[in-house]
């Protein structure tokens, strides 16, 4: 009876139990949950433990759940089936059962069949590590009869002395009695901000929470000796479930099970399948009739609903539900959103300057004037012939739209908004610190992973065969290099698979063009560059989406090779991995056109060949922005329509159809069992568990990237970067109410390398925006045409000074068009965009000296534009604090009303002190005063007087 009176939460009494059947299952061991014999006095157990919530004493709260996999005996349930046609009478109920007792035996001629060794294995384990559990002052309470056939929970209860003692070791700061007063503003500001309040009352969250506060309660590490200065009042209350499931996490991590030389937390014990799931529960039910009141309903009303999209987000009911991490990175996501609406204001004002001056605009127009009768040399060896550049006129058209002198400004203007949003999350952030009590928070080093433990102990018990030492093991290098070299050989062979299949897309764009070419009729061969273009890049999408689930697959799979030591340097060089394939994969079809599509064509009479068959692609006439432009806006609504909404919203309906089919194809109850309400672990144990925050990190900074990288070519991407954000926003924040598992609550002050990430394409976008304009779009020909060319000081003869002449007799042999007259008339000159001698010059179509002062003119540009935005930038991160004024004055505030409460309270004690004293001296003399008659005691002691000890 030892380890059923160690495990066992309940009184018999309270379980409402026959308590003469008990030494007579003990005897037969037969298992309790297998048995009806045990039934519940009460009328409606589940309703008392509010379904699952609750232990079935409806007391003691749930903090945490462990689920794991048992098989039934079939003589078991032959000896079931027995008992429930032997008392029919008898409502079977769910019964919860006493943690684990002994081996099982049974009699009445019938044998148990013997379990595998692994099931016995796993059984020990629990056993032990349960037991362990119990030791360190948990209360649990087991309930294997459940909807879900061969799956046991495990219910976890934290009592009040328990969580007083974690709290202290956490340092969690708690709420104190002191309560002051938060500095207000007064004058101008107090009126404008009371205005602002107003005006923004109707898209406020209708939570508690979210209203603003003039009062805040001061915090402190909890402390079981100074428990006096915290309010108590409701102990129930006082540790939110937040808290509580966070403590009972910890000790899951640190508590062990040594059986077989395994020394395993809860980690460990669910990457070997001792256990299926640990999780803590979820509040309640978020939707359905008579549903009480909780946080999850109301997360679901005002946060995860579709209809409330115009709302702010009631970031401190969130953190208060899932933790400061998961708070943090929907706070990051709100202020993206929120400083998004600027950019997209700009961008959109950018776009229509375009649409408002294109028809002023003169290149566009000379090249759409069928007067100038311009004829281009063909565009592929001999099925392709000879085109008017009025054909193009559409492209050139379309081209000013993101070519204008406007995106020079957008681009401008969007680096100061990048270095402007940093600055922003940073104060946001330290106000969130303070308000999350966060202030002096510093993260301690994690618990060992289980991968890291067993890689440990399978290098210790490899050298215990060579020597006997002592000193606790660890990997060094030297483990890791197989690993680090199998991640580097990876890593370059990902990224040169990436390279490969855009290599394989432009053989495809140059083959189809001149396919195209030859059998289009005339008028559908001006559409062939569109065609091919927008094919292609539906291609790269495509492959991008793909690859992008193949990446994170690999990238996990690297990292767990390295066997990183915590959960913190795992993630990180998850991140790293991750972001670099996904990055390389997102960006490089876009880098292909921004800076090499073009460049290394050739000339006429002289092309770069690949495969001595296929000629380099070449730019429209009006440059490859507009093509950019196609590439760019495709691949980021693609990737935002498909990958992040549809793939988040179709996955998880489909897993969770899947679990459903399951369970219902495994379930094998009766009517009336089927008809009952689960129990609030059951519910949850069928939800998705929660895979972290990277990939909702990573998919926001990839967006990022397409914002501020290229946003020279297209101005609307913020625009759509908000519309997606602002549905984002309600699919992230439904997925976690309603699709996942509640997530162990993790303390975080910042959003970790994120940040250093965000930072590093911040600059970059600086760099590459600065060759964009340079290199990709004809803004600097322009303007070395316009001051160094032009005869009138207009754009007027600009498109003729970009293009080049060729002699058609100077073709290399078989690459001359098979129908020379295919424009009805004899072609002698044909014109390609370059800068180049004419063939009548003495150095016929070397490089001219236009070419290199426009070169010149590009890389004073890049040099300026890079140095002058780095310069503003860095100027807005230095005048802009990190620190808000009013949030510094209020934690040095807090620091000041913290000290007096510390000296009031040894001011109280000296006093108290003192009062002692007095008392006790008066006392003296007064004894002293009496007759030594009365004072003389029979031992011939001077005083009787009794001694009364201090307690302070």
């Amino acid at each position: 009876m030892r380890m059923n009176k160690k495990y066992s939460c309940l009184p018999a009494e309270e379980k409402g139990i026959h308590i003469i059947n008990i030494r007579a299952i003990e005897d037969i061991g037969y298992d309790q949950h297998e048995s009806t014999l045990l039934n519940s006095l009460s009328k409606n157990p589940d309703a008392d433990c509010k379904y699952g919530l609750y232990f079935r004493d409806g007391k003691r709260k749930v903090d945490y759940i462990l689920v794991y996999h048992y098989k039934k005996s079939s003589a078991g349930k032959a000896l079931a089936r027995r008992a429930q046609q032997n008392d029919s009478s008898a409502r079977s109920t769910k019964q919860d059962q006493p943690l684990p007792g002994k081996g099982v035996q049974l009699e009445m001629g019938e044998s148990e069949p013997h379990l595998d060794y692994h099931e016995d294995d796993k059984r020990f384990r629990r056993e032990e590590y349960e037991g362990n559990l119990v030791e360190a002052g948990l209360e649990l309470e087991r309930d294997e009869d459940t909807k879900i056939p061969g799956i046991g929970f495990v219910k976890i209860h934290a009592p009040w002395n328990v969580l007083c003692r974690e709290a202290e070791f956490l340092k969690l700061k708690m709420p104190t009695k002191k309560m002051y007063q938060i500095n207000q503003t007064h004058g101008l500001l107090k009126k404008i901000n009371s205005v602002i309040q107003k005006i923004t009352e109707p898209i406020q969250p209708k939570v508690a929470e979210h209203k603003p506060q003039t009062v805040k309660r001061l915090s402190y590490p909890f402390s079981r000796e100074k428990q006096h200065l915290f309010d108590l009042s409701d102990k129930d209350s006082f540790f939110d479930s937040k808290t509580r499931s966070t403590i009972v996490y910890e000790i899951l991590k640190r508590t062990t099970c040594t059986k077989a030389k395994y020394s395993m937390g809860i980690t460990s014990l669910l990457a070997n399948g001792v256990y299926s799931a640990a999780y803590p529960l979820h509040d309640g039910d978020y939707e359905g009739e008579n549903v009480e009141p909780n946080d999850r309903k109301l997360l679901c009303e005002e946060w995860a609903s579709y209809g409330v999209f115009y709302k702010y987000q009631p970031i401190d009911l969130v953190r208060k539900y899932f933790g400061e991490k998961i708070g943090l990175y929907f706070a990051w996501l709100g202020v993206y959103t929120q400083m998004l609406i600027p950019a997209s204001i700009v961008g959109i004002i950018v776009f229509l300057y375009g649409c408002a001056t294109v028809d002023e605009n003169i290149p566009s127009m000379e090249m759409c004037d069928q007067r100038n009768n311009i004829t281009m040399c063909p565009l592929c060896d001999r099925t392709c012939s000879y085109w008017k550049m009025s054909s193009a006129c559409a492209t050139a058209r379309a081209s000013h739209l993101f070519d204008n002198p406007a995106t020079v400004f957008f681009s401008v203007f969007m680096a100061l908004w990048a270095a402007t949003f940093m600055e922003h999350w940073k104060r946001k952030q330290m106000r969130l610190n303070y308000r999350w009590d966060l202030t002096g928070f510093e993260e301690e080093e994690d618990h060992p992973r289980a991968e890291y433990e067993a890689k440990v102990l399978e290098k210790s018990l490899r050298r215990e065969h060579k020597q006997k030492e002592t000193d606790k093991e660890k990997l060094t290098w030297k483990d890791r290099f197989p690993a680090y070299l199998t991640n580097f050989v990876g890593i370059i062979f990902m990224v040169g698979l990436t390279f490969a299949i855009v290599f394989g897309v432009i053989i495809y764009r140059i083959s189809t063009a001149a396919a195209l070419a030859i059998s289009s009729t005339p008028s559908g061969r001006s559409s062939v560059r569109v065609t091919v273009t927008a094919t292609a890049v539906i291609i790269n999408l495509v492959v991008i989406i793909i690859l992008d689930e193949v990446y994170g697959c690999i990238a996990r799979w690297l990292t767990q090779i390295e066997v990183p030591k915590t959960d913190k340097s795992f993630e990180e060089r998850l991140i790293f991995k991750a972001f670099l394939l996904k990055f390389v994969n997102a960006y490089t079809p876009i880098f292909y056109v921004a800076f090499f599509k073009g460049r290394f064509v050739g000339r006429p009479g002289d092309y770069v060949y690949i495969f001595h068959s296929f000629r380099m692609e070449e730019c429209a006439p009006g440059g490859c922005l507009m093509e950019l432009c196609i590439q760019l806006s495709i691949i980021m609504l693609g990737k935002q329509l498909i990958q992040n909404n549809l793939f988040e919203i179709g996955i998880p309906k489909m897993k969770k159809f899947i679990r459903y089919l399951k369970l219902k194809r495994r379930r094998s109850l009766d009517h009336e069992e089927h008809m009952k309400k689960k129990q609030r672990y059951e519910v949850d144990y069928n939800l998705e568990p929660f895979a972290g925050l990277t990939p909702e990190y990573m998919e926001m900074i990839i967006q990022f990237g397409f914002v501020t990288l290229f946003v020279a070519s297209f101005p609307l991407a913020p625009l759509f970067a908000l519309l997606n954000n602002i549905i984002e926003i309600r699919l992230d924040a439904k997925k976690f109410v309603t699709e996942l598992r509640r997530p162990v609550a993790v303390r975080a002050k910042d959003i970790g390398i994120w940040y250093n990430i965000l930072r590093g394409i911040g600059k970059l976008a600086v760099i590459i925006n600065a060759f964009v304009i340079s290199f990709t779009s004809d803004f600097i020909p322009r303007l070395v045409y316009l001051y160094m060319y032009s005869e009138n000081g207009t754009m007027h003869g600009f498109v003729n000074h970009t293009l080049s002449s060729f002699n058609v007799s100077d073709f290399q042999a078989g690459t001359a068009p098979n129908d020379p007259l295919d424009l009805g008339y004899e072609v002698q000159i044909c014109r390609y965009k370059d800068y180049r001698e004419p063939p009548w010059s003495e150095n016929k179509y070397d490089i001219s000296k236009d070419f290199w002062a426009v070169l010149a003119a590009r890389l004073a540009f890049v040099i300026v534009f890079q140095n002058l935005v780095m310069f503003m930038s860095d100027f807005v991160d230095w005048i802009i604090p990190d620190i808000p004024k009013d949030i510094s004055q209020q934690i040095h505030k807090e620091k000041v009303l913290m000290v007096e409460v510390f000296m009031r309270e040894e001011q109280g004690k000296l006093q108290m002190l003192e009062t002692w004293k007095d008392k006790d001296k008066r006392k003296g003399e007064n004894c002293n005063n009496h007759s030594p008659r009365l004072s003389r005691s029979h031992s011939g002691s001077l005083s009787s007087c009794p001694s009364y000890p201090l307690d302070v």
